[in-house]
């Protein structure tokens, strides 16, 4: 039930404002662990700025949703929101300059395929990649473990295409003589589509996304459901509960249709700025990088060896209690 989910009580917050704030506590912590020497004008320079961190975190968003449609086998739609669910969680908290986008992109869509139940083999997963496969399946599997982290475990995502297509059995259902649902499923999809390029999921429901999406679908085609959604989905619900899901509705249509367009042309300065101040210990091709890995994996060593010892220990106190024990 959403109403009881970690999605309403840790990942859905009450506005832009409140998102924006989060985000500029992000960057600064970042700033003051890493350009606490400069002058605001100096970081502006060597440095991401809000604004061009924001840039580029939409960038991938996009990326990422074009990369899901060229998918083989292809992607649920499931999969793409819960995808785009757990990126946008990761970048509230999270800097780009301490995390690449791309590394954590790859590794949100691959952690979704396996909590959608949409079982993709780590090596089929990078077929659809260009490039250094390999390299590829490292950087996934070796951020996998950090994304669930930094979203708390939180994985269960409560998607708006399934609470339109709960909408839309619904229609089919109780208002069938009135509506053909199917007609309004195209345009509805391409509402939810775009509302995964803004902040929506963060700071509404589902349903009230999947709401919204059917009746902007319903006014492109010019079928009235306002008897539906008052006297049928609504019915019981009070006045004042009803203004709200009303208001609700106009917010999300006006996020939508007001949505910035992306500056892809400022996509590659940002980009090659940010190569200049990201935080090495977390980018997979530095030496730094590297070299914590193999001290991650020598200590693993370390611990395995000592357990060995700890068990091989055991066995000589069970030899001297018991003596030579015989395999019956």
């Amino acid at each position: 039930m959403f109403a009881s989910s970690t999605h309403l009580k840790f990942w859905t917050f009450s506005g832009e404002n409140e998102i924006k704030q989060l985000r500029a506590e992000t960057s600064e912590k970042y700033l003051a662990k890493h350009a606490s020497g400069l002058s605001e004008d100096e970081r502006a320079q060597e440095f991401l700025t809000q604004s061009e961190e924001r840039q580029l975190v939409r960038h991938f968003e996009y990326v990422l949703k074009e990369f899901c449609g060229k998918f083989q086998p292809p992607m649920p739609k499931c999969v793409v929101g819960t995808s785009l669910a757990f990126f946008k969680r990761f970048y509230v908290h999270n800097s780009v300059m301490d995390y690449h986008p791309r590394d954590i992109m790859l590794t949100c869509m691959y952690l979704s395929c396996k909590v959608e139940e949409f079982y993709v083999p780590i090596g089929q997963f990078v077929k659809n990649l260009k490039g250094d496969r390999e390299k590829f399946a490292d950087i996934i599997l070796g951020f996998e473990l950090l994304l669930m982290q930094k979203i708390h475990y939180h994985l269960t995502i409560h998607n708006s295409f399934r609470a339109l297509e709960g909408l839309l059995i619904d229609l089919k259902t109780r208002y069938k003589d009135h509506c053909d649902a199917e007609k309004l499923r195209k345009i509805a999809e391409e509402f939810i589509d775009q509302s995964l390029g803004t902040d929506a999921s963060l700071i509404f429901s589902p349903s009230q996304i999947a709401l919204s999406a059917l009746l902007a679908s319903s006014s492109k085609e010019g079928i009235n459901l306002d008897n539906y959604v008052t006297g049928t989905l609504l019915l019981g619900s009070s006045e004042d509960d009803l203004q709200k899901t009303i208001y609700q509705v106009k917010r999300i249509r006006y996020m939508i249709k007001n949505q910035e367009p992306l500056q892809r042309e400022l996509i590659q300065i940002i980009q090659k700025k940010l190569e200049k101040c990201r935080n090495q210990e977390n980018n997979p091709e530095s030496e730094i990088y590297k070299r914590k890995m193999e001290e991650m994996i020598d200590e693993d060593d370390e611990i395995r060896t000592q357990k060995r010892a700890k068990l091989n220990e055991g066995r000589e106190t069970d030899h001297e209690l018991f003596g030579p024990l015989n395999p019956i």
